[in-house]
């Protein structure tokens, strides 16, 4: 072996053998006092912990994510081996995911199918208006139907090692998602109904705002991707940062999909709108 390949950077086997890390404990305790400061402030004892632990969320977010980008782009420890377990990680917590939306489709549905005395045997409940689907929430799903293109296009000009469109693909991705997520606002700042109104507004700004937290993750997720990509870290057969962050956008899109045919669109039909 040549003295240049005995100090090749990288590991000498194909797993990656994790250094101790304090992020996951320093993480657990953050998380826990944002949610511990989202429980007082919503009982209107106290708002101070709930900045404070968002802010402690959001630096262990972005110290963790540092020590995982020098892991894979400069220490070269993510193998083909390693990453195959990211993969299969990814697709994981994907599927998890997909139980948490079940879940509130789920509450919909029995809901809408089987109106209880509560409701007066009605959907939606007396004194709901929904909103139209062809309205806003229509714009919407253009939106992100047009972000799940062009977070493609940026990937397709990724595996072609074209570094400016895939820039350029992943910076209207997050203007788009913005949009969404402004559009979204809006429309819940003229929603006709509240989250305390009855079971109809419940699962509905359940199911929506869970689905819009996600939005808002998959955009800061893609924001990250973006600065790597402006510095060159991602290689046509070595990105599977860019990839995860694809996998989870395509995933908030289906689930758009279905939250406008079902919640927006059918929901909107049982009002006989």
């Amino acid at each position: 072996m040549s003295e240049a390949q005995a100090h090749e950077p990288g590991p000498k086997h194909p797993y990656h053998l994790v250094d101790p890390s304090p992020w996951p404990l320093v993480g657990a305790a953050a998380a826990g006092t944002m949610a511990v400061g989202a429980v007082l402030y919503m009982h209107e004892i106290t708002g101070w912990l709930l900045p404070i632990g968002a802010l402690l969320v959001a630096l262990t977010m972005v110290l963790w994510w540092r020590d995982v980008v020098r892991e894979a782009t400069f220490q070269h420890l993510h193998t083909p081996i390693v990453q195959l377990g990211l993969r299969y990680g990814m697709i994981l917590f994907i599927a998890s995911e997909v139980m948490f939306f079940a879940a509130f489709f789920w509450a919909f549905f029995d809901a809408s199918l089987f109106p209880k005395e509560a409701v007066d045997f009605q959907w939606p409940p007396p004194g709901v208006e929904p909103f139209h689907p062809f309205d806003l929430p229509f714009l919407n799903t253009l939106i992100l139907l047009l972000s799940g293109c062009t977070v493609t296009w940026a990937h397709h000009a990724l595996q072609h090692g074209d570094q400016k469109n895939t820039v350029r693909g992943l910076a209207l991705t997050i203007l788009l998602g913005i949009f969404f997520t402004s559009v979204q606002a809006y429309e819940y700042g003229h929603a006709s109904f509240g989250f305390t109104d009855g079971i109809y507004s419940s699962t509905f700004f359940m199911a929506t705002g869970f689905h819009g937290f996600h939005v808002i993750i998959g955009t800061i997720f893609l924001i990250v991707c973006l600065f790597r990509a402006m510095k060159g870290h991602f290689k046509p057969d070595h990105h599977f940062g860019f990839e995860a962050a694809a996998w989870y956008w395509h995933f908030v899109d289906v689930v758009w999909l279905f939250l406008f045919c079902c919640v927006y669109w059918w929901g909107y039909g049982t009002a006989g709108g």
